[in-house]
């Protein structure tokens, strides 16, 4: 009996190893920009997007982001900026009008992604990575984080929410 056990214990304490060589899925993490200042073209972000930006800089930190994409608007890169700071990851640009482009290069380079795009833009490019986008976005709404796993077999969304929570205006 005290073989067993003993025989019990070193095959509980061994390291567990996969005899078939594991392949990392790619993750993406989708966001509208933060909050703006005001409606103009290239309105910067404004305190409450900094804030929530920071927020969402913090969440991502341990995430092992490799890449960053951002359209070239400033409220874009500035919500980019901040995560950037806590990950150390770099900041690419993309075409808002090529998500096609942006999908295949996603796909070619492994890793984790973090893609900020716009409210009339994210539905569109998850759909580009083959996720479902779930409803419109609302003009106030920020506060959706999408995460989509890319596999061989397929690609899963999940659909979180960060910072200060959206309340939409009474009807």
């Amino acid at each position: 009996m005290r073989r067993l056990l003993l025989a019990l214990g070193l095959l509980a304490a061994a390291p567990f190893h996969l005899t078939a060589q594991r392949v990392e899925p790619t993750v993406v993490y989708l966001v509208r920009h933060a909050e703006r200042v005001d409606e103009s073209d290239d309105s910067p972000i404004s305190a409450a997007g900094e804030a929530r930006a920071r927020v969402l800089g913090a969440m991502l930190r341990d995430a092992g982001l490799t890449h960053i994409h951002t359209t070239a608007f400033r409220r874009s890169r500035s919500t980019a900026a901040a995560v950037a700071v806590t990950t150390g990851a770099g900041v690419e640009l993309y075409d808002v009008n090529d998500l096609a482009a942006l999908a295949a290069y996603v796909g070619r380079e492994p890793g984790r992604h973090l893609v900020v795009g716009h409210s009339n833009t994210l539905r569109e490019t998850i759909g580009a990575f083959g996720g479902e986008p779930g409803p419109d976005i609302a003009q106030g709404e920020y506060d959706r984080l999408y995460i989509l796993t890319l596999t061989e077999t397929g690609t899963s969304t999940v659909l979180l929410r960060f910072g200060a929570p959206y309340r939409a205006p009474p009807a």
